[in-house]
């Protein structure tokens, strides 16, 4: 179930940013009366799932979610109908209008995505305003996977500065490192401040991680006290269901031992993998004894009661204040993403191997339906489309967009024999990334 509500989640985000991205591209060749002959919704190769036209283009649905597309009378593009660029052109065609024009149709789509991520972020915070953990109430420290613990973090430490710059949201912590660079962090120990470098290798290995799953561990997260520890549910095979433990129980020892922390808990149950543990619960103000085996993963198959032990931060906007609000949002999320090309396409951080496909988009949606992050999501995938969609190459909107930007400077229109094998060159290098990037989900898959 979890899967589908993630399948389902990115399904609409990406039917809704293709949709709205062709819509773009529509528009602005209806204001300049370049007429279109098909607008779809995915691609239809061989048929559609539904179809009908009205007036000169037809609508439709095609059966593959690998986009979508406008196909406007006498453009070079995917569907390369060489037929129609062979007869003399008419005025209604993309190759009859004006430079200028055939530059704001091409621009239209990813014109509409940048607008619609502004739109999102505003309404998403003048919705539910901004809520986050920030890192100086991460009272508790961070627990610290071994990646983290190799450059000399420890459970309990924590994060407070990055090369002495005050680090406001905890969320904000990995991502300054990854696209940032510091070379230190100031993190508190047992009440005492202490430098600990950043490794040139770190961010290196942090992209490695990503490569290797969907789902990894955080390499630092918030700690967690265990106690109160009531058993709030069981899961469908639990040991400890069996053995008599109940809900509503409160765990108070294992195997004669308390532990403050939750981590701590998780790391005793590892070195007793199928192993017999004594529980000691209180149940109705009585102490009971309970003999309990783990599973083969260390579990008892138990859910616990979850209790707030931080302190959010929420601001709250009107109408007004969302909008600039949003705007900085939008840019902020913009400059992010540009920043991470430079670590695709370093050699040191070797970041194309962490390059994800439909897999990996899918997989950042929550496993219940939340429209707060659904929203979220969906205005960074409308930058993400529009920052790739306007790349210089040939079949994107980008690669029209530099050969147009070719003509009006140099006042020579590229030749359609040149733009036919343009289109087809460009062709091969999108099915090439596509490949790859799927091919990096299934190797994610494996692992």
């Amino acid at each position: 179930m979890e899967i589908l509500i993630r399948v389902s989640q990115f399904l609409l985000s990406l039917s809704i940013l293709v949709v709205l991205h062709e819509l773009g591209h529509f528009v602005f060749a209806k204001i300049f009366k370049a007429r279109v002959e098909k607008f779809y919704m995915f691609f239809n190769p061989g048929f559609s799932l539904f179809k009908y036209k009205k007036g000169e283009t037809e609508y439709g649905i095609g059966w593959i979610p690998l986009g979508g597309y406008v196909k406007i009378s006498g453009m070079i593009d995917e569907s390369m109908d060489k037929e129609q660029l062979a007869l003399p052109p008419e005025p209604y065609e993309f190759r009859s209008k004006p430079a200028y024009q055939r530059l704001l149709i091409m621009v239209g789509g990813v014109l509409v995505n940048f607008i619609l991520a502004f739109v999102i972020y505003i309404s998403v915070l003048f919705a539910w305003g901004d809520a986050y953990l920030p890192a100086e109430n991460v009272k508790y420290g961070y627990v610290c996977d071994s990646l983290a613990q190799s450059i000399g973090l420890q459970n309990g430490d924590k994060i407070l500065e990055l090369d002495h710059q005050k680090q406001v949201k905890y969320s904000d912590i990995l991502t300054n490192i990854l696209l940032n660079s510091p070379q230190s962090m100031q993190v508190e120990r047992e009440g005492e401040m202490i430098d600990i470098a950043i490794p040139s290798t770190f961010v290196k290995d942090l992209l490695a991680k990503s490569s290797k799953g969907f789902s990894m561990s955080p390499v630092i997260q918030p700690r967690l006290p265990l106690q109160p520890f009531v058993i709030s549910g069981f899961s469908k095979e639990s040991m400890a269901k069996e053995a008599g433990v109940k809900k509503g129980d409160e765990v108070l020892l294992v195997n004669g031992k308390d532990f403050e922390f939750f981590d701590e808990y998780l790391a005793y149950l590892q070195t007793l993998k199928g192993q017999t543990v004594m529980l000691t619960v209180k149940r109705d103000g009585e102490v009971h004894e309970i003999s309990s085996k783990l599973d083969e993963e260390a579990k008892l198959g138990v859910s616990i009661k979850p209790y707030n032990h931080f302190e959010f931060a929420a601001i709250e906007y009107s109408f007004l204040e969302a909008i600039p609000a949003g705007i900085n949002k939008g840019v902020d999320k913009l400059q992010s993403y540009l920043k991470q090309f430079k670590l695709i396409f370093s050699s040191e951080t070797k970041g194309y191997k962490s390059i994800g496909g439909f897999g990996t988009i899918a997989s950042i949606f929550p496993g219940v339906w939340d429209w707060h992050a659904f929203w979220n999501l969906t205005a960074f995938l409308s930058i993400i489309l529009a920052i790739m969609n306007i790349l210089p190459i040939p079949a994107l909107d980008g690669g029209h967009v530099m050969f147009l930007l070719y003509e009006i400077i140099t006042r020579r229109k590229p030749g359609d024999k040149f733009m036919e094998y343009a289109q087809i060159g460009g062709m091969i290098i999108l099915f090439g990334l596509l490949i790859f990037a799927n091919a990096n989900d299934i190797m994610k898959a494996f692992n």
